[in-house]
């Protein structure tokens, strides 16, 4: 399935229906009075959140849409019927901006988040609603307004826990494929990884937690260079980071260096998200060949040397994402004013 993350469509809501000039007839009132029901209102476009769907694929196949219209209000005070609400579903950490002026609308986290982005016209008055004591027979009534109608842009940004950043072939998608169901695409060239990845990871006692794969970074890939960069956003909501360093890379730490500063050029916000250094490819650096590879970095809160290929170290270092991840929730959850990325002290093997 082809992956579409940005999709803009135009909403309009139903009309409301039109308020009616009626007046009884009825045996035993010889002057009847008004009896105009109201128009209905107009339905509305609603988004609504699925955790089924991971793409805004079927919004770039079409742009218009628009809610039911409302029926017209009848005599005998009859209220025309409401229009029906058009319901979108789109992918949960979806988010929406009216395109006109940039002005965000919301966003939809949780399964089953709601959103009305394009709201029903109001449905006009009868004449039954305008008597009074002084005006018993009015011929007033009112037209149902037009539905509210805007162009909206959808930017979907996976919600993850751990987000996986490195360069291509750094072993991004071989470590998601070894600790997860997840089956991305796994070559020998680069830039084999051209959409990102969702996967559980599953630990003892019933634990779990999601883990995020993109394209690889390169240089220069805040400036457009490369995929990374467009993928970016999909890191944008993980509660730490995992930067991956492969042992027989040429200079370990100047590639440490240089994700650190493309996450930083992106978004200084992005580079202020905790993160550890996963020294990836270990099967490829017997210890017995020369020093343990690390790289200098105090700004992590760890650092784990693993191989998804023999499984060596893999253990050690989920269970340090798994408690990190705890960790940034019970920030965020006792104190929303606390920053929870980086304020709470590094885990510790």
């Amino acid at each position: 399935m082809l992956f579409v993350d940005v999709a803009r469509i135009h909403v309009t809501g139903g009309a409301g229906g039109a308020g009616a000039v009626a007046f009884r007839r009825e045996k035993g009132v010889p002057r009847g009075g008004p009896a105009g029901g109201r128009g209905g209102n107009g339905g509305g476009v609603i988004l609504v959140a699925d955790r089924r769907l991971d793409t805004l694929l079927d919004y770039s196949y079409r742009e218009h849409y628009k809610a039911g219209r409302a029926g017209h209000g009848e005599g005998k005070n009859r209220d025309g019927a409401s229009g029906e609400d058009l319901r979108l579903p789109v992918p949960l950490g979806t988010l929406v901006r009216d395109v006109e002026t940039g002005e965000r609308v919301g966003e939809l986290l949780e399964e089953g988040d709601e959103l009305v982005v394009a709201r029903g016209g109001r449905g006009g008055r009868g004449n039954a609603s305008f008597a009074s004591p002084t005006r018993q027979t009015p011929r007033e009534w009112e037209p149902g307004e037009w539905g509210e109608e805007r162009h909206i842009e959808l930017e979907l940004k996976l919600i993850a826990d751990v987000g996986l950043v490195g360069e291509p072939n750094a072993g991004k998608s071989t470590l998601l494929a070894r600790v997860t169901a997840a089956r991305p695409r796994i070559a020998d060239y680069p830039f084999t990884t051209l959409t990102p990845n969702l996967g559980v990871v599953g630990l003892s006692g019933h634990r779990s937690f999601v883990m995020a794969d993109i394209p690889g970074i390169i240089e220069g890939a805040h400036e457009g260079r490369g995929l990374g960069t467009q993928f970016l956003r999909h890191i944008e909501r993980t509660r730490t980071l995992a930067l991956l360093v492969p042992v027989d890379d040429e200079d370990p730490q100047a590639t440490y260096d240089l994700l650190r500063e493309e996450l930083r050029a992106h978004d200084a916000a992005l580079a202020g998200i905790s993160h550890c250094v996963l020294l990836t490819k270990a099967d490829l650096d017997p210890e017995a060949a020369r020093p343990p590879v690390s790289v200098e970095a105090p700004g992590s809160w760890g650092q784990f040397t693993v191989s998804a290929v023999s499984g060596a170290g893999l253990d050690r270092a989920l269970e340090g994402l798994w408690a990190r991840v705890q960790r940034e929730k019970e920030a965020a959850a006792g104190d929303a004013e606390a920053d929870p990325f980086g304020s709470s002290e590094a885990w510790r093997p």
